[in-house]
């Protein structure tokens, strides 16, 4: 399924965005294999359309034959009971093989949404991080949303609007053919081909408008939802006024392209209806005059009348069907060029999984940039023997958290290579290599749940008592269970009800359930005062014993322990090597030590300030 889905995004990589407006029908691509899946039950909903819709047009037939009962020149000997029992059931049955048939159809319009959701969802996650830095994520989720709904319109008008609406009209035509002269078949076709070529014009142009509206309604989305994620920045400058002018700003173009959509609107309505009118009017003229020469009946006059009734009702129905549906290709391309950005990071063919038992890492001549013109790592080598602790500081901007990125491989390097236990990360599997590894970030960003649900991410199948020593071990039980909702309490939007030590505390809790062989800490007591720095410094020893552990700092003091620590600046490793060493060195790292020692207010005797 997910090669399939993958082959179906790359057809419909047409042309990027920004690029030149997409064929979006080819959108109908990835949704054809969700009717194929489920071929039984479409083949039932289409015999209850079929046979809806021949009991539609057997109610004017019958209707005739009631009217033609009750003419004068007939005596009348029995009132046609028969017949309007016909007439009767016959409108019955055109309801119910209609419910019918849409109670058969919606599980497999369901499930086509379900499924392409969950696999655009998969395939965003599957993004390299470059991608979800550059994304709006308020724009980025109606697309979304909208793409979603219109699979359901798209399947559901397409399969039970429009063949309806062909169908009924290959049985009027047929009637048509068969009881009337050559006229009436004749105006039907002309007006049915004036309005569908009509109707198709209009909508296109209408195209251009409609997508410029969405593209300012996902503009609009996408500033109300940032401003939203940023209430403390916004409040923290007074700028409130000027956070609603930009939204109104967008809203106010957008309100522009929504009236000029519903006027080009008015104009595609007044438009069909004029056709519809002009050709009911000649056709009842056309059978008013063969009522007065004695050709018709007035049977046949209530005939014809029901007849175009029935099929221009649908007809005016299939332009308000073409429309949805148009917007509904629209709406699913825009979801599908997601599926068309291409995965940075990818698997190769045959990649296997990390070595069991001690885990070895190492930087093999690593260069790295994020952007062509601007190179963040240089000749980066460095390893971690199994079990050891590697400290790596220097000063912001200096590339220590690249290095976590890169082992995560959220980015492949640009040269060089890093290796797990001798194999190239990108010959091991993604999900194998990121299972072997925990992080305590320095941003630690929580899901807007309980603080029970943001540990247990870690190891979502741990119980609730793995759980509670995980927190008892990162120091913050006592605090969770002082909560009036103890470990049920909601930690709000991106964690923001916790301060950033409590917030640091359930990401080391998390990373030690997940108990990992490799670890990652990316300055994992920045948030935390010196007081708790202390009573989590000597726990975050003891998880990372024996673990391969790579410690990214700022604060000197956590790393003096470490069995190796590396000095970056700009990119560049400039010394390496233990603390007493690196102090007896009185290089930058000597430099380093000095200062953060003169901010606490202790002296340090023999090191001289630069």
């Amino acid at each position: 399924m997910t090669q399939a889905f993958a082959k179906s995004a790359a057809a419909l990589d047409a042309v990027p965005p920004g690029g030149p407006p997409r064929n979006e029908w080819r959108a109908l691509r990835l949704v054809a294999p969700y009717l194929l899946e489920y071929r039984g039950r479409v083949a039932i909903a289409l015999v209850f359309l079929i046979v809806a819709k021949l009991a539609n047009v057997g109610v004017p037939l019958v209707l005739k034959q009631v009217v033609d009962s009750f003419a004068p020149e007939k005596a009348i000997v029995l009132v046609p009971f028969a017949l309007l029992a016909a007439y009767g059931l016959l409108r019955f049955s055109t309801t119910l093989f209609a419910e019918l048939r849409d109670i058969v159809f919606i599980r497999v319009t369901q499930r086509a949404i379900r499924r392409i959701a969950l696999g655009v969802f998969r395939h965003l996650h599957a993004l390299s991080l470059r991608f979800h830095l550059d994304r709006q994520t308020g724009g980025m989720t109606r697309d979304i949303e909208r793409g979603t709904r219109g699979i359901s319109t798209l399947l559901s008008y397409m399969l039970f609007s429009i063949v309806p609406v062909i169908l009924e009209f290959v049985l009027v035509a047929a009637v048509l053919f068969a009881r009337f002269d050559w006229r009436f078949p004749a105006v039907t076709f002309i007006a049915v081909s004036l309005y569908i070529g009509f109707t198709i014009t209009v909508t296109e142009w209408r195209i251009a408008i409609r997508r410029e509206a969405n593209e300012l309604d996902s503009r609009a989305n996408t500033r109300a939802v940032d401003s939203l994620l940023n209430y403390e920045t916004v409040k923290y400058f007074g700028n409130e006024d000027f956070e609603a002018g930009r939204y109104d700003d967008s809203l106010r173009k957008y309100e522009d392209a929504a009236v000029k959509n519903e006027a080009s609107l008015g104009i595609l309505n007044i438009g069909q209806s004029s056709i519809i009118a002009i050709a009911l009017t000649v056709l009842m003229m056309l059978a008013a005059d063969g009522v007065e020469r004695k050709v018709l009946t007035l049977g046949d006059l209530v005939l014809i009348n029901a007849l175009l009734i029935q099929l221009y009702i649908p007809l005016n129905f299939l332009g308000m069907v073409y429309r949805e549906v148009k917007q509904s290709l629209i709406d699913m391309d825009r979801m599908f060029r997601l599926l068309s950005v291409n995965r940075e990071v990818e698997d190769r063919p045959g990649a296997v999984e990390v070595p069991p038992g001690e885990t070895e890492v190492r930087f093999r001549h690593v260069d790295f940039s994020y952007d062509p013109k601007r190179q963040i790592l240089f000749d980066v080598s460095f390893d971690i023997a199994a079990g050891s602790r590697v400290a790596v500081v220097g000063h912001s901007g200096s590339g220590k958290s690249t290095l976590a990125r890169l082992l995560y491989r959220f980015y492949d390097v640009s040269g060089g290579s890093i290796e797990v236990n001798g194999i190239d990360l990108r010959d091991l599997r993604q999900a194998g290599l990121r299972a072997a590894i925990g992080i305590v970030p320095q941003d630690t960003v929580l899901f807007n749940d309980t603080i029970l649900y943001n540990i247990r991410y870690g190891r979502p199948e741990a119980s609730d008592e793995e759980v509670r020593a995980a927190a008892r071990s990162a120091q913050i039980h006592d605090f969770i269970v002082s909560l009036p909702e103890q470990y049920e309490a909601m930690v709000g939007e991106r964690g923001l009800k916790l301060s950033g030590g409590e917030k640091q505390r359930v990401a080391i809790a998390r990373a030690i359930l997940k108990d990992p062989r490799i670890l990652i800490f990316d300055e994992a007591t920045s948030a935390l005062d010196s007081r708790a720095e202390r009573a989590i410094q000597s726990e975050l020893d003891r998880i990372a014993r024996g673990r391969t552990t790579l410690m990214i700092a700022h604060r000197l003091s956590t790393v003096m322990d470490a069995d190796q620590i590396l000095v970056m600046d700009q990119g560049r490793i400039v010394e390496r090597g233990t603390h007493r060493d690196l102090l007896e060195r009185d290089g930058l790292y000597a430099q380093m030590w000095a200062l953060q020692k003169l901010e606490e207010d202790e002296p340090v005797p023999g090191v001289t300030l630069p």
